[in-house]
Formats: C-alpha cells, structure tokens, sequence
C-alpha cells in the first residue's frame, strides 16, 4: 500500500508541483522571508538555491542523460544515430523559432527597451517538460527521449547564450578550465576500459572534476554528469523503451538510475521551491511577448525543423508521428526557470523584469494546452 502510495506521488510528479505552489505561496506572502531563505547561509556558506540548482540538478540531469543513453543503445528508441540527429534538429527550431516570433511580437506589440530579452524563451525548462510528457504519453512513449534530448541540447544553447550575451562582467568565462570536464570524460572511459563495475568510481573520479571544470567556467555545473554517464557500462543492446524497468538489466547504467532515481523524483521539490518564487506583480507587453515567443515560437520552430529533417531522410523514432511531433513542440513551450533567469540577467528595470518573469511563469500554461491538443489529435497514451 505505502508503495502504491510513493509510486504515485513519483509518476505524477506530486514533489514538483507541491515545490513550485510552496514558493509562489511563500514568496508572494512573505517575500523578504523566502528570499532570506533561497539565498541565506542554508548549507554553511551554501544557500538553498545554490544546493538545489547546482548540486541537486547533476543528479537530475544525470537520470536524464541515463535515459538519453539507453535510448541510443541499438533497440532504444533513438537508434540508429539518425533518429537522434532529428531531435537534434528540432532543438534548432526550437531557439531559432522563438527568438524570430520575440523580435515580431516585439515589433507589433513592444517597444525598443524590450529588445534585449530576446534570449528569455530559448530554452526549455527540462523537469517540466519531462512532467508533462510523462502524463500526457505514458513513461514508455519515445517521445519522452526525444523531448529529454531535445530539452538538454536546448538548455545547452540557452546557457551559451547567457554566457555570450548576458555575461556577468564580475564573472567572465573561463573556456580554459573545460579541459578539466574533458579530463574527467577520459577518466570515465578509462574506468571502463578498466572494467569497473561500481558507479562511485565515475561519479567521484569523473563527475566531481567535471562539476568543478564547468563551475570554474562559469557555465552551468549541473551538466556535469551529462558528461560522464554515457561511459558508465550498459548492455549492447536495449530491449525496454524509456522507463520501463528490465530486471535483467543489472549493468552499472541500470543500477545508477534504480537506486538514485526516487531520490531525484522526490528532490525536486527542493528544485520547485528554489525556483518558483515569482511573485505575482503587474502585467506588462514583456509579459506577452514572452509568453507567445515561448509557446508559438516553440511549438513552430521544432514542428516544422522536425518535420524538415524527416523530408532529409532522418526520422522521427519508432511510435512518433506527426501529431506527437507537434504536442512535443507545445510541451517545450515551457520555459520557467531557465527563462526566468535570463529575465532578470536582460532587463535592469524591476517594472519589465518582472512583467518578463510572469511571461515565463506563465508559459506553464503549455502544459494543459498540450493536454488538450493531444486530445483533440487523439495523441495515444502508453
């Protein structure tokens, strides 16, 4: 009964979305409390948002490039490399599409001092999304590896674009530390040329340096096991789609995502809490514009480079069609944290920061849409 009772807390993302309505209740009754709290001492010198987005998210985006990894394995539903390379371009889409609708939307409906925010809807909020598939596909629908490929490729672009072009000019990049993250990646394929079962050994060999190769970079750390993952041992062969459990999958892959991937499930409340606290301010034309460059722009731009590079002979994965294609266009609409970021890092004004900020807490609303549009489509469910 109590594991019936975890089993769907975990598949309806429960800890999320309880962490997401924690923070908007907190921050918008008690502002002053929840920022002392997000950015305080929480860890010793470590804030909660710093544990929560640094630390917490290597094991996050590790289960994904687990997922990802599996997916690629001949039988997975990313294989052959071709499959792999349409996500690929639809990631492309999926920058290019809402940066060209922001600058019309802007055009129409905004004004010059708006122009900067033009890299807010590049990105796609990965845990989000991984939610809204899952409920609108079923854990084993191939569209959820396309959507996880899709996501960290995007949230990749979006980090370089806050690198290029929002640096922090107390922060510059530092490229040259990124040898130490490719130090770690020759460690991991040693460790496995070297047979080592257990997974500690990468985690700690491999991903404890590359965390500090991308930190001292100043991009995003929480790649870090993205990196390191792929080398962990895994059979030749996949026989499951994405998240079905394989009993007889006992490899070191395999083990990594069983015995961590409920703590993930549950953390991300820390994730949702660290990263919702939106408060509820005025409206404005930022607000919109990056609502409808996030939505629009996204689901165009990775419907129509989806469907372009399935024209070039690079198809879609097994079990995903059109209609899918388009829902996942949608889904990727969702922008939040990442988006609410370069909100802050592209407007000085609080007035348009946060109008900005309410478009990309707002663009959770792709989320029922896409619910609703895979129903009008008769997207089925696995």
């Amino acid at each position: 009964m109590i594991k019936r009772q975890i089993n769907m807390l975990r598949e309806f993302s429960i800890p999320l979305i309880a962490g997401v309505l924690a923070a908007v209740f907190w921050v918008n009754l008690d502002p002053e409390g929840y920022a002392n709290f997000n950015h305080g001492h929480f860890f010793g010198p470590l804030s909660f948002h710093f544990v929560a987005n640094e630390l917490f998210m290597v094991l996050f985006f590790g289960i994904a490039a687990v997922e990802i990894t599996q997916s690629c394995l001949p039988g997975g539903d990313l294989n052959p490399l071709k499959k792999a390379l349409n996500p690929l371009f639809a990631t492309f889409g999926g920058v290019a599409g809402p940066v060209l609708v922001y600058f019309l939307l802007n055009w129409s409906l905004g004004s010059p001092t708006l122009a900067n925010g033009w890299g807010i809807p590049t990105a796609t909020d990965i845990a989000f999304a991984w939610l809204a598939a899952r409920l609108i596909f079923g854990d084993g629908h191939p569209v959820i590896s396309f959507l996880l490929l899709l996501a960290i490729a995007d949230d990749a672009i979006g980090l370089a674009i806050i690198a290029i072009f929002y640096p922090d000019p107390s922060v510059p990049a530092e490229p040259l530390w990124l040898l130490l993250t490719v130090a770690a990646m020759l460690t991991a394929y040693l460790l496995r040329r070297g047979q080592a079962k257990s997974y500690w050994p990468y985690l700690l060999l491999g991903g404890v340096p590359s965390w500090i190769g991308l930190h001292h970079a100043h991009l995003h750390p929480a790649l870090a096991l993205v990196f390191i993952v792929p080398f962990l041992p895994h059979p030749p062969q996949e026989t499951k789609h994405i998240f079905e459990e394989d009993p007889g999958d006992l490899s070191t892959l395999s083990r990594f995502e069983h015995e961590w991937k409920i703590i993930v499930d549950f953390g991300l409340f820390m994730f949702g809490l660290a990263n919702a606290g939106v408060q509820l301010s005025g409206f404005g034309a930022a607000t919109w514009i990056v609502l409808g460059s996030l939505i629009i722009g996204k689901t165009l731009g990775i419907f129509f480079m989806g469907y372009l590079a399935q024209l070039f002979g690079f198809p879609l994965p097994e079990g995903m069609g059109r209609r899918e294609l388009l829902v996942a266009g949608v889904i990727a609409g969702i922008g939040f944290t990442v988006a609410l970021f370069v909100a802050g890092e592209a407007f000085a004004d609080p007035g348009i920061q946060g109008a900005a900020k309410m478009g990309a807490m707002l663009s959770i609303l792709a989320f029922p849409l896409a619910a609703i549009i895979g129903r009008l489509l008769a997207v089925k469910k696995m």
